[in-house]
C-alpha cells in the first residue's frame, strides 16, 4: 500500500465520497496486474498431441489414413487441456477470480451453467448428428452409379478400408439428404432415387461381408455364443467407420415409414447386433426404437424388432434387461386398452414375447412380478371397499384383464421355478376376487375371461384351482326358458367383450353365446382334471346340477349340449374307476399318485381324446369368425329395395288426353271410385236398367233358356240341400210350437185347433212356400226336356 493513502477503516464518509474508490483497490489491482503480468507460465505440450505422436510411431499407416480422410481430427488447439484461459482473460473480474482461485485454492462457481438433457436421443443427435463447428464445408463430390459399382467390386475382391469408408460416407450423405438436413456431413452428395437406392443396397448387401472378411473372426462354437468384433485385433481400425454406419442406420430406421423397407432394415440390424454392442450410447437408442416398432408396427415388423431386442438384451443383460422390461411392460399395457378381433392376435403376440423377455432372468422377474401383481391386488381391494364407479372401472377393464393373463402365462411357462412359484396363490386369489366383484349377468364375458386364465394357470402349474362353481352358478342363475324379446343377426363375440348392454341381455344371441361359452369352459375344466385320480368324486356335484338343468330346460338345443357334457363325464369317470381297481398303492402316497396320473395322461383318457379333436374344430371356427368380421365391417342389416308406386293421373293430365282417349278417362274415374271407402262411393241406381239394356237383343224364349241353364249350373247342387234343411227346420219348429200349446190347452181345444188348421191349409194351398219349393224340381225337369227337344 502507498504511504500517502489511508486505510479504508480510518476514512470518514465525507473523505470517502471525495476521494472515490482510489484507496485500497488501486493498489490491489495494480499488484494483481503486476503479479499476473509478471508471471510467465511455460506451457507443456498437450496430452492429445503426445498420444498422436505415439500413434504416428506405432501405427503410421492408420495415422496417414486419418490425415487423409479426417484432417480435422489433427487440427486441435494446444490450450484445450489447460482450462479456458483465453476466455477468462477477456474480462478483468474473471482473470482476478482465476488468480485468486490459484492462490487460495477455493473453487468459484461459473457465471453460466450448462444443463445436461435427460434424453439419450438428444445426446445421440448431438454426438453423431450434423454439427457446423466440427465439419468443414468443402466442395462436395457427386456420387454416380459408376462409383457405386467400383466400390462394390472393391469390397468383394479386395479388403480395402478406403472403399469401405467411401461407401459408408456416401450412405451417410444419402440418409442425411433424404432426411432434409441442410448441413453436409460428408464429402459426397447423392442426387436421384436410382443413386440413392444403389447406395443403400450396396451398404446392406456388401458392407457386412467385407467387414467380416477384414476382421477374420473365429467361427462360433455354439449358436448362443457368437464372437464379438472387439475380440479381433483389427477392430480398432474399423471402429470409427462402423460407429458412423450404425448411427446412420438408426437415423434411417426413424425416417422410414414403409413396412417393406423397415423389414429389410430390421433384418440387417439383426445381423449387426454384435457390432451395436460395442457402442453403449448407440444401442440404448436402438432399443428404444425397436420397442416402439414392437408395440406399434405391423405383424412382420413387430416380430423382426423383437428378434433384435432379445438378441441385444442377452448380449448386454446387465445394462439393457431391466430398462427394456420396464419399457416393454408399459407399451404392452398401453396397447391393451382397446381389444377387437383385429387387435387381439397382436396383443397375444406381445404377451408371449414379453413373457420370453421375463424368463431371461427369473430372479429379476420376481421383483417386477411381485410389484405388479401387488398393484393389481390393491386396485381390487379399493374396488371392494370403496364401491364407487371409478374404482370399479379400474378393475373391470381390458388392461387389468390382459395383465392377469400375462402373469398367469409367465408363471405357467416358468414352472417349475423356486423363485416364481410363491406368486401362484396371490395371483389366483386376485382372479377369483375379480370374478366375485360384480356377479351379475352383464359381466358374464369378464367372468369367462377370468375362468380361462384360471384354467390356463391350473394346467401349466399342475395345481388344483376350482372353477366349476363359477360355471354352475351361471347355469343356475340364467333362465334359458324365458322367451327373448329381440333377435340380432350378428352373434355376440364373448372373446372381445367384458360387459353386455341391457338390450343384449334380452337378445336371443345372449343365451346362445352363454351356452357356447359354458360348453367350452366345461370342456377345458374337465380336460385339466381328466387324469385326476379323484375325477368321479370331483365331478359329482356338477353331474347333479347338470341333471337338474336338463329336467327344467325346455329348449332342445341347450339341453343337447349339456347332455353331451354329462355323457363325457360319465364315460371318463367309468374309465378312471376301472383304472383305480387295478392299483394297489395307498392314496396318501403323493409320489405314487402323481406317477399314476402321469401314466394315465400319457396313455390318454376318453375325455382328453375328445377334447383334442374338439379344440381343433373350435379354433378353426374362431378363425372363420374373425375373418368374417374383417370382411363385413358394417353392422347394417340388409334392406329390401321396393319399387315406387305409379303416380295417379291429375285433372290436367286427363284434360290433355281426353280428346285422344275418352274411354281411358272414364275407366280411370271408375278405378278411382272403386278404391274409395264405402261412404264415399256413388250410389248407382241405374244398375238394373243397364242389365236389362244389355239383354234387350234376346227373345223371351232365349232368356228363359239362359235362366234355366244358369239355374241348372249354379243351383243344382245347392237347392236340394237348402230345401232339405228348411223342411227339417220348419218341422222342428212346428213340433215345438204344438207341444208348447198342447201343454197349455185342454184336449177339446186341441181338436178344434186341428180342424181349423186343416181348413186353412186347404184354403191357402197356393200361398204356402213349402209346396212351391217342392214343385221347383218338377218345373226344372220340364225345362230340361224342352231344351233337349
Amino acid at each position: 500500500m502507498a504511504r500517502g493513502k489511508k486505510r479504508l477503516a480510518d476514512v470518514c464518509v465525507d473523505e470517502f465520497m471525495k476521494s472515490g474508490l482510489d484507496l485500497e483497490s488501486s493498489d490491489s489491482d495494480s499488484n494483481e496486474v503486476n503479479t499476473s503480468s509478471g508471471k510467465k507460465l511455460k506451457r507443456k505440450p498437450s496430452k492429445m498431441k503426445q498420444s498422436m505422436n505415439t500413434l504416428k510411431q506405432k501405427d503410421p499407416e492408420f495415422y496417414n489414413f486419418i490425415s487423409k480422410e479426417e484432417p480435422g481430427l489433427l487440427n486441435f488447439n494446444e490450450s484445450d487441456d489447460s482450462g479456458a484461459d483465453d476466455d477468462d482473460d477477456s474480462s478483468g473480474e474473471d482473470s482476478s477470480s482465476d488468480d485468486n482461485e490459484e492462490d487460495t485454492g477455493v473453487h468459484q462457481l461459473p457465471t453460466k451453467l450448462e444443463v445436461a438433457s435427460d434424453d439419450s436421443e438428444a445426446e445421440f443427435e448431438d454426438e453423431f448428428g450434423p454439427d457446423e463447428k466440427r465439419i468443414k464445408k468443402t466442395s462436395l463430390q457427386l456420387v454416380t452409379l459408376k462409383m457405386v459399382k467400383q466400390w462394390s467390386s472393391q469390397l468383394r475382391n479386395t479388403q480395402s478400408l478406403s472403399s469401405l469408408h467411401d461407401s459408408v460416407s456416401a450412405f451417410r450423405a444419402a440418409v442425411h439428404q433424404a432426411g432434409g438436413h441442410d448441413v453436409e456431413t460428408t464429402e459426397y452428395k447423392v442426387e436421384g432415387s436410382t443413386v440413392f437406392n444403389a447406395v443403400v443396397t450396396l451398404c446392406i448387401t456388401e458392407v457386412l461381408p467385407a467387414v467380416l472378411k477384414f476382421l477374420q473372426l473365429p467361427e462360433a462354437k455354439t449358436k448362443d455364443k457368437t464372437p464379438l468384433p472387439s475380440s479381433s485385433k483389427k477392430w480398432s481400425k474399423l471402429r470409427p467407420v462402423m460407429k458412423s454406419y450404425c448411427a446412420t442406420l438408426i437415423q434411417m430406421l426413424s425416417a422410414m415409414s414403409e413396412a417393406t423397407i423397415l423389414n429389410v432394415l430390421l433384418k440387417h440390424v439383426h445381423q449387426l447386433v454384435t457390432f451395436f454392442v460395442s457402442f453403449p450410447k448407440i444401442y440404448k437408442v436402438l432399443v428404444k426404437k425397436l420397442i416402439n416398432m414392437w408395440s406399434v408396427g405391423e405383424e412382420t415388423t413387430r416380430v423382426l424388432a423383437f428378434f433384435s431386442i432379445i438378441k441385444l438384451t442377452r448380449l448386454q443383460q446387465k445394462s439393457l434387461l431391466e430398462p427394456s422390461l420396464k419399457q416393454m411392460y408399459v407399451a404392452y399395457v398401453k396397447n391393451c386398452k382397446f381389444t377387437s378381433p383385429t387387435t387381439l392376435p397382436l396383443i397375444n403376440f406381445m404377451q408371449r414375447s414379453l413373457v420370453e423377455m421375463f424368463c431371461i432372468d427369473v430372479n429379476l422377474t420376481y421383483q417386477y412380478a411381485f410389484v405388479y401383481i401387488r398393484q393389481l391386488a390393491i386396485h381390487l381391494r379399493n374396488a371392494i371397499t370403496v364401491k364407487k364407479k371409478e374404482t370399479m372401472q379400474s378393475v373391470y377393464n381390458w388392461q387389468f384383464v390382459h395383465s392377469l393373463f400375462l402373469w398367469a402365462r409367465l408363471l405357467g411357462l416358468s414352472y417349475p421355478s423356486d423363485a416364481l412359484q410363491p406368486l401362484i396363490y396371490p395371483l389366483t386369489q386376485t382372479i377369483i376376487g375379480t370374478i366375485g366383484l360384480v356377479p351379475t349377468a352383464r359381466y358374464y364375458p369378464l367372468r369367462f375371461q377370468c375362468i380361462r386364465a384360471l384354467n390356463m394357470l391350473s394346467q401349466s402349474t399342475n395345481t388344483f384351482i376350482p372353477t366349476l362353481p363359477f360355471l354352475l352358478e351361471v347355469l343356475e342363475t340364467t333362465d334359458f326358458n324365458k322367451r327373448h324379446s329381440a333377435v340380432n343377426i350378428k352373434p355376440l363375440n364373448f372373446a372381445c367383450m367384458l360387459k353386455l348392454s341391457k338390450s343384449q341381455l334380452n337378445d336371443k344371441g345372449f343365451k346362445d353365446g352363454v351356452i357356447d361359452q359354458l360348453y367350452e369352459h366345461f370342456m377345458e375344466t374337465l380336460n385339466v382334471n381328466a387324469n385326476s385320480i379323484g375325477f368321479p368324486e370331483l365331478l359329482l356335484p356338477a353331474v347333479i346340477r347338470i341333471k337338474a338343468f336338463l329336467k327344467n330346460c325346455k329348449v332342445a338345443n341347450y339341453g343337447k349340449q349339456m347332455k353331451q357334457i354329462l355323457e363325457k363325464v360319465e364315460e371318463n369317470s367309468k374309465f378312471i374307476t376301472q383304472k383305480r381297481k387295478i392299483t394297489s398303492f395307498d392314496v396318501r402316497d403323493f409320489r405314487e399318485v402323481n406317477a399314476w396320473e402321469q401314466k394315465v395322461k400319457q396313455e390318454g383318457t376318453p375325455l382328453g381324446k375328445y377334447y383334442s379333436s374338439w379344440r381343433k374344430l373350435r379354433d378353426r371356427e374362431l378363425q372363420y369368425e374373425i375373418a368374417g368380421k374383417e370382411r363385413i365391417s358394417d353392422d347394417k342389416i340388409p334392406q329390401i329395395n321396393r319399387t315406387k308406386l305409379v303416380k295417379k293421373a291429375t285433372d290436367e293430365d286427363r284434360k290433355e288426353f281426353s280428346a285422344l282417349f275418352d274411354s281411358d278417362s272414364e275407366e280411370s274415374l271408375a278405378d278411382d271410385q272403386r278404391f274409395l271407402p264405402k261412404n264415399a262411393r256413388k250410389k248407382k241406381d241405374t244398375a238394373k236398367d243397364q242389365e236389362e239394356s244389355n239383354y234387350s237383343d234376346f227373345d223371351e224364349d232365349e232368356l228363359e233358356q239362359l235362366a234355366a241353364s244358369g239355374d241348372d249350373d249354379d243351383d243344382d247342387t245347392d237347392t236340394d240341400t237348402n230345401i232339405a234343411k228348411e223342411d227339417v227346420n220348419n218341422a222342428e219348429s212346428d213340433l215345438d210350437s204344438s207341444i208348447n200349446e198342447g201343454t197349455k190347452k185342454g184336449p177339446n181345444e186341441m181338436e178344434d185347433d186341428n180342424m181349423d188348421g186343416q181348413e186353412d191349409i186347404v184354403e191357402d194351398f197356393k200361398m204356402s212356400s213349402s209346396d212351391e219349393e217342392e214343385e221347383k224340381p218338377k218345373i226344372r225337369k220340364k225345362r230340361k226336356t224342352k231344351q233337349k227337344k
